[in-house]
């Protein structure tokens, strides 16, 4: 953590007292990153965690894609866990084995798509466990799935069904013999409407927060 909050600093954080802050943070034993307690409500989730706010509105601006799909997204895949990780399979029933992918962090991105969205963006310092990197990451899935597959941004539905096959998986329609993952981007495609209905009754108020309130 404390490597993470200084990296942020020398790449140009304008939050110098935010980042002074959360380097003591870092320092101390007991200062860990905790999921939101209320994570089917995101004006919940926005509360407690004021930053992630910050974080997704800005992410929008930039992308273009909804943050309430980006957050149902990453809400399926990690329940907002930052070192999240697949269960590891059982030898003979009972012993712990290997993990069946890399998949890590709260996008649960694999190591190999994870270093292309590296490469993609020239930031090969950037993180799975850190939240405005894996929204970042999450937005670039999104728009990829748009241009070279034609899914609109507003399809929750198809984009959730590309970020978990894989562009090309969903080329192939891999999709079409895995009822659980359609229900599950079904899912999915319901909590981003629920996320937006609910972002509408506290939108005003999270944006009328001073900047050291979207932080703390």
């Amino acid at each position: 953590m404390t490597g993470l909050i200084m990296r942020r600093w020398f790449v140009g954080q304008r939050r110098p007292l935010a980042v002074l802050l959360l380097l003591f943070c870092g320092l101390q034993v007991g200062c860990a990153t905790l999921p939101p307690a209320q994570p089917e409500n995101i004006c919940a989730v926005f509360d407690e965690k004021r930053h992630w706010h910050r974080t997704a509105v800005k992410a929008q601006d930039k992308w273009g894609t909804s943050m309430h799909t980006v957050m149902a997204i990453m809400y399926q895949e990690s329940a907002y866990v930052d070192d999240a990780r697949p269960p590891r399979t059982r030898l003979l029933g009972f012993i712990p084995w290997k993990r069946p992918s890399s998949a890590y962090g709260y996008p649960q991105a694999v190591n190999g798509t994870w270093e292309t969205y590296q490469n993609a963006r020239g930031e090969p310092w950037r993180s799975r466990d850190d939240f405005v990197d894996a929204t970042d990451f999450i937005h670039w899935y999104l728009g990829q799935s748009h241009r070279r597959l034609g899914l609109s941004t507003d399809d929750v539905y198809s984009l959730y069904l590309s970020y978990h096959e894989g562009w090309a998986g969903f080329a192939r329609k891999t999709y079409q013999s895995k009822a659980w993952l359609k229900n599950t981007a079904s899912r999915v495609q319901q909590r981003a409407q629920k996320y937006a209905i609910q972002y509408g009754t506290c939108r005003e108020r999270l944006n009328r927060q001073s900047w050291w309130q979207r932080w703390f």
